[in-house]
């Protein structure tokens, strides 16, 4: 990991800025000021000046960053020469996710990962957030986006929170509500998303004490959508699922705080293959881990 700390050091003084080289590197800006914080942290001096105009070198950091440059020059070089014995560029990585993120989410992750790494091949598979922690304890995938949290036996690290949002038929009586009041889920049917078993809106009902009427199950996110548009009921959906919807329906925020956490899973680190650690690493600093 010191490696993509001494990059995110090299490339924010190459730029001027830790925005500038978040997006060079293609992680997010806390992601870049962790690591140079625990640069700084672990040699116990300061390295960056910041102020109003960006960063640059302070006197410790400018008698270290000749040794930056060319341990990352150098790094370079063993990479290249490291991927080349172990076939990197013909790697293969599989993944389980969950049809929102595979549809709206993980294209343009694979994107960007795709353009430092061309011709690595990606096989994925869309599942509920059980069979995909089965794939990955079985060894069907190497890695899976899924819901946290899972189960101990796998590891996992944080990607992302993804907003919980009532959907509404378009003459609910509480359409033009600035924000949907939790308790008024119960007052009528509700349509309930459930995954493998798991629902996403399970942890927030039972931390507000909420039993909505449970009129309708479905396994398939554009079933609620579609049966909400008919007036059959209202449902809570994440906010992933409701991109570009196609349906005629009112989307709310809750007035209180409501989300599901989104994680990549994995069963041991330590042996997987070396491109999907590269991308289990892209991941974690992409998020600012």
């Amino acid at each position: 990991m010191s490696i993509q700390k001494y990059k995110a050091l090299l490339k924010t003084v190459e730029c001027g800025s830790f925005t500038e080289a978040a997006k060079v590197l293609d992680y997010s800006q806390s992601g870049i000021s962790r690591m140079i914080n625990d640069l700084e942290n672990d040699w116990g001096i300061s390295l960056l000046k910041r102020n109003h105009y960006g960063v640059s070198l302070t006197s410790d950091g400018l008698k270290v960053f000749p040794n930056i440059v060319s341990i990352c020059a150098e790094y370079d070089r063993l990479k290249a020469k490291i991927d080349e014995l172990h076939g990197l560029d013909t790697g293969f990585i599989r993944i389980g996710t969950f049809s929102s993120a595979a549809t709206h989410w993980l294209p343009n992750i694979i994107k960007i990962f795709q353009t430092k790494y061309p011709n690595i091949e990606y096989e994925l598979l869309i599942g509920d957030y059980t069979e995909i922690e089965e794939w990955v304890l079985n060894g069907r995938v190497d890695c899976g986006f899924t819901m946290l949290p899972v189960s101990p036996e796998i590891e996992s690290q944080f990607v992302e929170r993804d907003r919980l949002l009532v959907i509404l038929p378009k003459d609910h009586p509480l359409a033009e509500a600035e924000k949907f009041p939790i308790k008024n889920i119960c007052d009528g049917p509700f349509i309930l998303l459930k995954k493998g078993g798991r629902a996403e809106v399970t942890q927030i009902f039972n931390k507000y004490k909420i039993k909505p009427q449970i009129r309708f199950e479905t396994l398939d996110d554009y079933a609620v959508m579609s049966m909400v548009e008919c007036g059959l009921g209202i449902s809570v959906l994440p906010e992933l699922i409701l991109k570009r919807a196609p349906y005629n329906i009112v989307v709310k925020e809750l007035d209180v705080p409501a989300y599901r956490s989104i994680g990549l899973i994995f069963k041991d680190q330590k042996s997987l293959p070396l491109a999907v650690k590269r991308f289990i690493e892209y991941i974690k600093y992409r998020n600012g881990d």
